[in-house]
């Protein structure tokens, strides 16, 4: 069954990095921009994995949440990636949506947005958690901002989100990088019926995905039909292919 992506605008913008790794992956999707209501038909068609990427409750009806929990209950996977109208956001309002129960975290009623102007490094939440043998702790990628929120149970907390303080040192010419003492949980994971679902703060697109667009050692090149060409780093694709083939058991 192909993947419902939903949101990051428009495929002529931000939802072309997205876009642009389904088609890498060779993964089938039918994809609604951020400015058009989800519809009856649209859900009529099985999907493997629902993702929504920046995309306001607004345009998901309410009736067409609970079939969505239905769908989730049987075993479709759902993703939440952060952005502005994602989580509360800035115009996201999923808090009071009914899909927030099927979500593995617990949102604010209040505006979660954090930007970061210096660094925030992603790492696994425990030093035993490989998390898809990418490389966390030889250079770990950064991010430029995030939807703050608590997951549900501490256990499925994946990545964090660490913010540090870097400054320079004028009299040595050294650069300091202290941690700023927050962290914020980065990537949740659960599952809810026969489906699974994952939670992830920071966005997939520029500009809150900051470095972590370029996270690897070589380059991926892509370009869904309709959208501008991409390229982002090998890591950062490896990391979406990861995660959304466990979420939608793409490779099952």
């Amino acid at each position: 069954a192909p993947i419902l992506y939903c949101g990051d605008t428009s495929l002529e913008s931000a939802a072309s990095y997205l876009a642009g790794l389904l088609t890498h992956f060779e993964w089938a999707f039918d994809y609604v921009p951020s400015h058009l209501k989800v519809t009856h038909d649209l859900l009529a068609r099985p999907h493997s994995l629902i993702i929504l990427s920046d995309y306001p409750a607004s345009q998901f009806d309410s009736d067409l949440q609970q079939r969505v929990i239905e769908q989730v209950e049987q075993g479709t996977g759902l993703l939440m990636i952060g952005g502005w109208e994602s989580f509360h956001g800035f115009g996201g309002n999923w808090d009071t949506a009914p899909l927030a129960r099927v979500l593995p975290v617990e949102m604010t009623h209040q505006d979660d947005r954090v930007n970061f102007d210096q660094p925030a490094l992603l790492h696994p939440a425990a030093k035993d958690r490989k998390l898809w043998g990418l490389p966390w702790f030889e250079r770990p990628p950064t991010v430029g901002g995030l939807n703050q929120f608590q997951p549900r149970r501490a256990r499925e907390v994946w990545l964090m989100a660490t913010r540090y303080a870097p400054r320079f040192d004028v009299a040595t010419g050294a650069i300091q990088w202290p941690t700023s003492g927050e962290s914020f949980p980065a990537l949740v994971t659960s599952s809810f019926g026969q489906g699974r679902t994952a939670a992830f703060a920071t966005d997939v697109a520029p500009h809150w995905v900051g470095g972590f667009v370029d996270w690897g050692t070589a380059r991926v090149t892509a370009q869904a039909p309709g959208a501008q060409a991409i390229e982002v780093g090998s890591s950062y694709a490896a990391f979406w292919q990861q995660l959304l083939s466990w979420t939608g058991r793409l490779a099952e």
